[in-house]
C-alpha cells in the first residue's frame, strides 16, 4: 500500500525527524513537504532528506498568506499524491495513534472496512508543566490531555482525514476532503470515523459550515486517535507564538490558544507502544552524518531563538502569564462558575 503524507511547515526543523520516522512506522511510504519563510534550517534539512530520496520538498506556491490552501491545491496534482493509494494531510505536531491490529494505517483501513475516507478525532495534549525545550521525542514528553470526549465544553471535536485514491475529490481541505455538492447520493464516498462508523451526514456533505471540520467525539476513537501536540514545551510554544501560524493569517498563539489546549485532566500513554521502534528509527536516521548535522543545526537555532525571545520583556511577560494560566479552558471555568462549583 502506497501512502503519501502531505504537510506545510515553517520553522519546524527540530521536530521533523521524529515526525517522519513515526509516520514511516505506521505505514507512510512517501512525504510531500511545502515550506515557506524558514529561518531555523527546516528547508535545508528537507533539502538534505530530499537529496537522499526520503521526501519531496517544494517551496510553498502561495501568494500572500493562503499557505495551506495553495499547497493543498498544488499537491492534488503532484505525482507522489496522484500515485498514492491513500493520502494523509496532517501537520508536524499531529501523530496518528492507531489502536487496531499492528498499529499501522493498513490495519486501520482494514478495521474500518476499507472505506474511501477515514476522519480521525483530535486529542489535544497539554504542556503539563514542561518548560524547557529538549531534543527528545515529543510523544514521550507529553502524556496528559482533556477528556477525549469533551474539549472546551464541546462534544464535537475537530478531525483530520485519510483519503483513498478513488475518493470523488473536488478539493482538499486541511481537515477533510470535499466532493461536489451536487454529487448524487449513490455516488457519495463511504466515509467512516476512527471506529469504522459512518461519519454524520451533515459532516460528510458539509451542510453546516461550522461543523465541516468536526463531529461528536464520543465513540469515534476505537481504532485510532489523532494525538495533537499543539503546545509542546513552553519554550517551543513561545517560538511558535513568535513565528505565527503557518497556515492561517492573523491567528495569534496567545494565552487563550494555550489555555484551550492545556487541560491535563486525562492521562493517555497509549502512543508509547511506538516508542522503542521510534527510538531505533531515529538512531538510524541520525547515523547519517549529513542528516544529523543538519538536524543539530536546527536544534541549535531553536535554542538560540528561545534565548533571544527571553531577552524581550514582552516575551518574558507572556511566559509568566502562560505559566500562571489556569489549566482549565475558559469555557469550563465559566460553566463551573455558573454552577457555583469551585474552580
Amino acid at each position: 500500500m502506497r501512502i503519501t503524507a502531505v504537510t506545510c511547515v515553517k520553522n519546524e526543523g527540530p521536530f521533523l525527524l521524529e515526525w517522519i520516522a513515526f509516520n514511516r512506522l505506521i505505514g507512510v511510504t512517501d512525504f510531500l513537504f511545502y515550506s515557506n519563510d524558514c529561518t531555523d534550517g527546516t528547508d535545508a534539512l528537507l533539502d538534505v532528506l530530499a537529496d537522499k530520496g526520503m521526501v519531496h520538498h517544494l517551496p510553498n506556491p502561495a501568494q500572500g498568506r493562503t499557505y495551506q490552501m495553495a499547497a493543498l491545491k498544488d499537491a492534488s496534482g503532484h505525482p507522489v499524491v496522484t500515485a498514492a493509494d491513500w493520502v494523509w494531510v496532517a501537520d508536524v505536531d499531529e501523530f496518528l495513534n492507531i489502536h487496531a491490529g499492528d498499529h499501522t494505517i493498513p490495519a486501520l483501513v482494514a478495521a474500518c472496512g476499507d472505506p474511501m475516507a477515514i476522519s480521525v478525532t483530535f486529542q489535544f495534549f497539554a504542556n503539563n508543566g514542561v518548560a524547557d525545550y529538549l531534543d527528545h521525542p515529543v510523544i514521550g514528553q507529553f502524556s496528559h490531555s482533556h477528556n477525549p470526549d469533551l474539549w472546551c465544553g464541546e462534544t464535537a471535536i475537530e478531525v483530520k482525514t485519510l483519503m483513498r485514491r478513488d475518493f470523488p475529490l473536488q478539493y482538499f481541505g486541511a481537515h477533510r476532503p470535499f466532493f461536489k455538492k451536487k454529487l448524487p447520493a449513490d455516488q457519495r464516498p463511504r466515509w467512516t470515523d476512527g471506529s469504522g462508523r459512518p461519519v454524520p451526514h451533515r459532516f460528510q456533505v458539509a451542510a453546516n459550515s461550522r461543523r465541516i471540520r468536526r463531529y461528536p467525539a464520543r465513540g469515534a476513537r476505537d481504532f485510532a486517535t489523532l494525538n495533537h501536540y499543539a503546545l509542546r514545551s513552553l519554550d517551543s510554544y513561545l517560538v511558535k507564538h513568535d513565528r505565527g501560524d503557518v497556515n492561517r493569517a492573523h491567528r495569534a498563539f496567545d494565552t487563550s490558544y494555550w489555555q484551550d489546549r492545556n487541560d491535563p485532566a486525562w492521562q493517555d500513554t497509549s502512543i508509547m507502544r511506538y516508542a522503542p521502534a521510534l527510538d531505533a528509527a531515529l538512531r538510524e536516521l541520525k547515523a547519517d552524518k549529513t542528516i544529523n548535522a543538519q538536524h543539530e543545526a536546527c536544534v541549535r537555532s531553536h535554542k538560540a531563538k528561545c534565548a533571544e525571545l527571553m531577552a524581550r520583556p514582552d516575551m518574558r511577560a507572556l511566559r509568566a502569564a502562560l505559566q500562571d494560566a489556569p489549566a482549565l479552558p475558559p469555557q469550563e471555568i465559566a460553566l463551573l462558575a455558573a454552577l457555583g462549583a469551585p474552580v
